[in-house]
C-alpha cells in the first residue's frame, strides 16, 4: 500500500466556516510508531492554504474536536508572525534494534535525538541497548531525550530513568514517565533528570495543571492536540515553562503549521520533534519538509492533489462519520 488521497464533500458546516476542498489521506509508516502500521486524516482547505485534521483513532469525538478546530485555522485564519526562519529538530527514534537506531540518526543530520522507551515489546535491557547505539552515532556533544509514554509507576521510572542514564551518559529530560500529574511530580523530586510533559498537557482537560504542580521542567506543546497555533501560544505563555513543539505525527501540512508555532515562540531553547515525516513511505506536499542540516524551514505546505483517487467508499464513509461527530462535538 502506498499513499492515497479520496476526496469528499464538504459539509454545508465546514462550507460556512470557509472550507472549500476537503481530502482523507491514508499512508503507511516505515516502522510500527505509537503502536499503528498506517497514518490518516483530513486535509482541509480554506482561505489561508491547507490544514490538518488527523487525531488518532483511539481518542473520541470530544477529545478529537480539537483536532478539527485546528484544522480550520490551519485553513481559514492567518498565523502569528514567526520570530525565526528555520526550527532546530530532533531524530526521531522508534523501538528498533541497535543497528537501525544508529543509522537512523547517523543519517538525520541531527544534533538531538528523541528515543521512544518503556514500549511493551522492548525490555529495560534493550532501550538501553539502543541509546548507547544513539550516543555512539551522536557523539560526545549530541543530546539525548526519551519518551516513556506514561508506561511507568513512580518507582519503575525513577529506576529506569537512573539505568537509561547511565546508557545514554546524559539525557537532556525524559518525557512523561507516568500519567498521571501527581507522578509526574513525585518522580521529578526523585530524579536529577529534567521531566518533560506531554499528554499530561496534551490530553488534559487543564493543559496548566502540570505546571501549577511543579510536576515538569518542560512542557510538550503539539498543535492539532491543544486546538491550533494561537491556543498552543497561549498554554505556553500561561504555564510559564520552556516548550518543546513536536508533532503529532502529522503529514508535512501539519508539520509546516507546527514549524509556524515554534517560530512564534519567544524562547526556543531545544530542538523540536518535527522531523517525523520521515517516518512515513511518503507525503501528501508537493515538497515535504525535512530536515537540512538538523534544522527545517518555517513554511506552510501545499497538497499535491494530482493523486487524488476514487474508490475507497470504506475509508472515506469512516472519516466521514467521524468528521460528522467532531463537528457535532466542537459546536457543543
Amino acid at each position: 500500500m502506498t499513499l492515497i488521497l479520496h476526496r469528499l464533500p464538504v459539509p454545508a458546516r465546514l462550507v460556512d466556516r470557509g472550507i472549500d476542498d476537503l481530502l482523507v489521506y491514508r499512508v503507511p509508516l516505515t516502522v510500527r510508531f505509537r503502536r499503528i502500521d498506517v497514518r490518516d486524516g483530513l486535509l482541509l482547505h480554506g482561505p489561508a492554504g491547507w490544514g490538518e485534521t488527523s487525531p488518532f483513532w483511539d481518542y473520541d469525538a470530544a477529545e478529537s474536536s480539537a483536532w478539527l478546530r485546528a484544522g480550520l485555522e490551519g485553513a481559514t485564519s492567518s498565523l502569528p508572525d514567526p520570530l525565526r526562519d528555520r526550527i532546530p529538530v530532533n531524530a526521531t527514534v522508534p523501538v528498533v534494534d541497535p543497528g537501525q537506531a544508529h543509522r537512523i540518526v547517523a543519517s538525520s543530520g541531527c544534533a538531538t535525538a528523541k528515543v521512544k522507551v518503556a514500549d511493551p515489546r522492548s525490555r529495560l535491557s534493550a532501550d538501553c541497548a539502543r541509546l548507547e547505539a544513539v550516543r555512539d552515532a551522536l557523539g560526545p556533544d549530541g543530546r539525548i531525550r526519551i519518551d516513556a509514554n506514561a508506561a511507568w509507576t513512580v518507582d519503575e521510572a525513577v529506576a529506569a530513568i537512573g539505568e537509561l542514564r547511565r546508557a545514554a551518559g546524559e539525557l537532556e529530560y525524559a518525557e512523561q514517565p507516568c500519567p498521571s500529574v501527581a507522578d509526574l511530580a513525585a518522580v521529578r523530586r526523585r530524579v536529577d533528570v529534567p521531566i518533560a510533559a506531554d499528554e499530561s498537557v496534551r490530553r488534559a482537560e487543564d493543559p496548566l495543571a502540570v505546571a501549577r504542580a511543579g510536576a515538569a521542567d518542560l512542557i510538550i506543546v503539539k498543535a492539532q492536540p491543544l486546538g491550533g497555533v494561537r491556543r498552543a501560544l497561549r498554554v505556553v505563555e500561561e504555564a510559564g515553562l520552556p516548550a518543546i513543539v513536536s508533532s503529532a505525527l502529522d503529514t508535512g501540512v501539519g508539520i509546516g503549521l507546527a514549524a509556524h508555532l515554534a517560530a512564534a515562540l519567544p524562547r526556543l531553547d531545544h530542538a523540536c520533534g518535527l522531523a517525523t515525516t520521515r517516518l512515513f513511505t511518503g507525503d501528501v506536499t508537493e515538497a515535504s519538509i525535512t530536515p537540512e542540516n538538523g534544522s527545517i524551514p518555517v513554511r506552510r505546505a501545499e497538497v499535491d492533489t494530482s493523486g487524488v483517487q476514487t474508490g475507497d467508499e470504506e475509508l472515506c464513509a469512516r472519516w466521514a462519520a467521524r468528521l460528522a461527530e467532531m463537528m457535532e462535538a466542537l459546536d457543543a
